[in-house]
């Protein structure tokens, strides 16, 4: 068998991407290994989101570069690619600056990884692939899946439409494209008999989806949503990233009604402050978000929300950032992902004038950050004494002790259920840790009330 190393960055549809190419290159012998060192073939799989996302992937190739010469120089070789959306966005660029880099394939173009690695071992130069293709990349990955776990990531949506002004993803993932429900059930299906007992829908804009449904019609994530759930063995749905904009009264309503579909929901506003939120082009107001998390948490009263805030976008006065954090009082959430604005090369925000100091962006960041940091804590304390089903997804660092997911995502460490991978445990939380749960078993759950009250007040 050869050696096959990916390195992932970014999102979790590149982890579902890595995934599908270590599918794909099986048949050819690769089989995949923890570590680059005398691998035959390593990939990179970029992400162009993060702030020098590229500078990152070179300085990866340069240390790879080096191994690439130790092993030609003992006999022996190793084929360097580099995907994802970084290869998408600069893949000339990529083939220029770097000469150990043998393939350059886009997320859209890496079901033809075995044509390129052909072409590459007949000596016919290096392979680039950044088109977007005509054809159904998802119908030419294999059937065959490797073992998922017990939780699993399924693309069901790509691409965005939305065109952001701070965004690369329309670039570089392309329009907006959904698979369809026969296609999706199939793969939920075979992760399930695989092991998966949680399946996360990955999208760009995942609530966007318009897949066709079994009549040939436009389906609804909502649809797709109560479909699934009659699985039998698929024992918990998530879904991941939405935007405000699409969360239609269908998909709230589903929250309440679908038992399966777990209590979090990731909705980024990005910013609290319309005037901002007008020059990101995100096509909705603060004061909209806010009657929308209301609706939510109507249908729903337990229900954990998760967001992304983008701080120092051009233009920012203190007052507009003053707004995001009224914002975030006003929601309470239970997680955030926040960042300091950083330019993508080709975006119209990237060009816009009154770019923000560094310095001021990091005051608001840490600002910001200590506001969500508050809440989060309030909300993890809020389940302490609480029973809650907990799904065990692998070994702790001590003996016998296993860390599975709450409802609510967050990671909970269980001692004595070293044996219950795969397993869910209905668990009383008896102490918070700093990134984590710690709890024991217990008697079924009670009925939660919501905990996003306290957190307001933060």
């Amino acid at each position: 068998m050869k050696k096959l190393f990916i390195k992932t960055y970014g999102c979790q549809m590149n982890v579902y991407d890595s995934a599908r190419m270590a599918d794909l290159l099986a048949p050819l012998g690769y089989a995949p290994v923890q570590e680059p060192d005398d691998a035959d073939m390593v990939i990179l799989n970029t992400c162009h989101i993060r702030e020098k996302a590229a500078e990152k992937v070179y300085s990866e190739l340069g240390r790879l570069r080096r191994m690439k010469e130790r092993k030609t120089q003992s006999g022996g070789s190793m084929l360097i690619a580099v995907a994802g959306c970084v290869a998408q966005a600069e893949g000339a660029e990529i083939v220029a600056r770097q000469s150990a880099v043998d393939i350059v394939v886009g997320p859209q173009s890496y079901q033809r990884l075995p044509e390129m690695i052909a072409r590459v071992s007949r000596g016919t130069g290096r392979a680039l692939e950044t088109d977007f293709p005509a054809e159904d990349k998802f119908d030419s990955l294999p059937e065959e899946l490797s073992s998922s776990g017990p939780t699993a990531f399924l693309t069901v949506q790509e691409g965005c439409d939305k065109f952001c002004t701070f965004c690369v993803v329309p670039y570089t993932r392309g329009a907006e494209f959904s698979r369809s429900v026969a296609q999706i059930e199939t793969e939920a299906r075979k992760l399930v008999a695989k092991g998966a007992r949680e399946i996360t829908l990955l999208g760009q804009n995942v609530n966007a989806y318009r897949g066709a449904g079994e009549d040939g019609e436009p389906s609804s994530l909502a649809k797709l949503i109560r479909h699934l759930a009659n699985i039998d063995g698929l024992e918990r749905l998530r879904f991941t990233t939405s935007h405000p904009r699409d969360m239609d009264d269908d998909l709230i309503a589903v929250h309440g009604e679908v038992e399966k579909l777990m209590p979090y929901l990731h909705l980024p506003v990005q910013c609290g402050s319309d005037r901002i939120l007008a020059a990101m082009n995100r096509q909705h107001k603060a004061g909209d978000y806010l009657k929308l998390v209301e609706r939510i948490r109507d249908a729903r009263t337990d229900i954990a929300l998760s967001s992304d805030f983008i701080v120092g976008f051009p233009g920012e006065s203190d007052k507009d950032f003053e707004a995001t954090l009224s914002l975030v009082r006003d929601v309470g959430y239970a997680q955030a992902f926040s960042f300091k604005y950083s330019p993508r090369p080709g975006t119209p925000a990237s060009t816009a004038a009154k770019q923000i100091p560094d310095e001021v962006k990091v005051a608001r960041l840490a600002a910001l950050q200590g506001l969500l940091t508050a809440q989060q804590k309030a909300f993890n304390q809020s389940c302490e004494g609480r029973s809650m089903a907990v799904l065990f997804e692998k070994a702790g660092r001590k003996a016998g002790q296993a860390v599975g997911r709450s409802p609510y995502l967050q990671p909970v460490h269980v001692d004595g259920a070293g044996d219950l991978i795969g397993e869910i445990r209905h668990v009383r939380i008896e102490s918070v840790l700093p990134n984590s749960l710690k709890g024991v078993f217990a008697d079924p759950p009670r009925v939660l009330e919501p905990a996003t009250q306290s957190m307001a007040a933060q």
